[in-house]
């Protein structure tokens, strides 16, 4: 049974700087973007940019909803500035919108629709729609998906309320056994990565990179200052490979978090010197060039790295530390794999890394383990060759069209049961 022709997916985040923070961004932004490939017409909400239009044209099938912007213009750093206030107009006044506006208009014309409400901001906005829906006798008309991408924000959803109106799915095996911990049973539908991505890096980013590095050993950290990073992990291994006599460098590129403080503490507890890259634009050759040109053990990067930039330093880096101790499924793995880098991953949602074949695994926090196994990368030129081409054939095999496949079945079983 084919999808729905009409998909709507409501995030907090999405495709502008505003409303990029983390994997949620990445991955409704290339839902969206699949779902228009295979046809089907797809409307992404979200806490948009307050200075750009309302409503876009995307992708081709693809329209983007810029929600809340006379309160994001209110709250300008992010999407999440505000957040309290941006759920409460969310579910004021979404629900009834979705079901006017696409809703409604689709069952007139004989057309389902597909509803994927994503993360906690949205449980209530997804349990309005499904309360004002029945109202309206409208309730079979539509599916409607709740998806869990991460635990935060688990204490304020009234999971019972949740289930009744909507069937929860969860974006790795990991997350199902979270949700189960709640008793809450769910779908598993993997994430996936732009087909894009497979194509590699610009090769000339990639060479400059390279050249800016030199020989010296070069780790990359990218992610929220957060404790589930792993952060103090990967400045405690670095301090480690400087006792092995291995003079590595780790570029990191934080957030905002006061916990990067912490981070940076912990190198200075070492004796690891930390050089402030003082370019914070946008231009990826400097960017690189600027990097190139850190000699302290950590260079702390403040620039904004775009895609074509972040993909070549992947692909220059020795290793790429997505070492996080929680992490819900571990796209950041899978891009550094497409790029033709070697990810070090954790152990919880990467389902998709292999210890050693394809990736770097780490099972526990602790510096020494993460270090152990950067010296036997950094070590074998060899390792890290099978492991860089065991990484691109695994990328393969997590494309939005394979998940969108994925999706496409699991919605056949929800109408199946519902009208069973």
């Amino acid at each position: 049974m084919p999808l729905p022709a009409h998909a709507v997916i409501l995030s907090f985040e999405g495709p502008d700087r505003y409303a990029s923070i983390g994997g949620l961004a990445t991955r409704v932004t290339h839902l969206s973007r699949a779902l228009g490939a295979a046809g089907v017409k797809a409307e992404l909400f979200f806490v948009g940019d307050p200075s750009s239009v309302p409503v876009e044209d995307f992708a081709p099938n693809v329209t983007l909803h810029r929600w809340s912007q006379w309160l994001s213009a209110q709250f300008p750093r992010s999407c999440y500035d505000g957040e309290d206030a941006k759920i409460r107009d969310w579910e004021s006044s979404l629900p009834q919108f979705v079901i006017d506006e696409i809703v409604a208009p689709a069952a007139a014309a004989g057309k389902r629709v597909l509803i994927i409400a994503e993360e906690w901001q949205t449980a209530n906005v997804a349990i309005a729609i499904d309360r004002i829906a029945r109202a309206r006798g409208l309730r079979r008309d539509f599916t409607l998906m709740w998806n869990a991408n991460n635990t935060y924000g688990w204490d304020r959803v009234d999971w019972g309320a949740l289930q009744a109106a909507a069937t929860v799915s969860a974006v790795s095996k990991y997350m199902k056994f979270e949700l189960a911990s709640r008793h809450v049973p769910a779908l598993v539908i993997p994430n996936g990565i732009d087909e894009r991505l497979l194509d590699g890096p610009d090769p000339e980013l990639v060479a400059d990179a390279r050249r800016a590095f030199g020989n010296r050993p070069t780790l990359i950290k990218v992610g929220r200052f957060d404790p589930d990073k792993n952060w103090l992990q990967a400045i405690d291994a670095l301090a480690v490979l400087q006792t092995y006599g291995i003079d590595a460098r780790l570029i990191v590129r934080g957030g905002r978090e006061s916990y990067g403080d912490v981070v940076l503490g912990r190198a200075h507890d070492h004796g690891l010197r930390v050089e402030r890259m003082d370019y914070d634009g946008s231009d990826g050759r400097r960017i690189i060039e600027e990097l190139g040109k850190g000699r302290a053990p950590v260079v702390h990067c403040r620039a904004f790295l775009d895609e074509p930039t972040l993909f070549a330093l992947y692909a220059a880096a020795d290793a790429v530390l997505a070492n996080s101790g929680k992490e819900p499924f571990g796209l950041v793995g899978l891009e550094v794999m497409a790029a033709g880098g070697i990810a070090v991953t954790g152990a919880t949602g990467e389902e998709y890394a292999e210890p050693f074949v394809n990736a770097i695994v780490c099972d526990t926090s602790d510096g020494r383990e993460l270090a152990t196994y950067l010296r036997a990368l950094l070590t074998d030129p060899q390792l890290g060759a099978r492991m860089r081409a065991e990484g691109q054939q695994t990328a393969t095999k997590y494309t939005w069209p394979h998940s969108v496949a994925s999706l496409e079945r699991k919605v056949a079983y929800i109408e199946a049961i519902a009208v069973s």
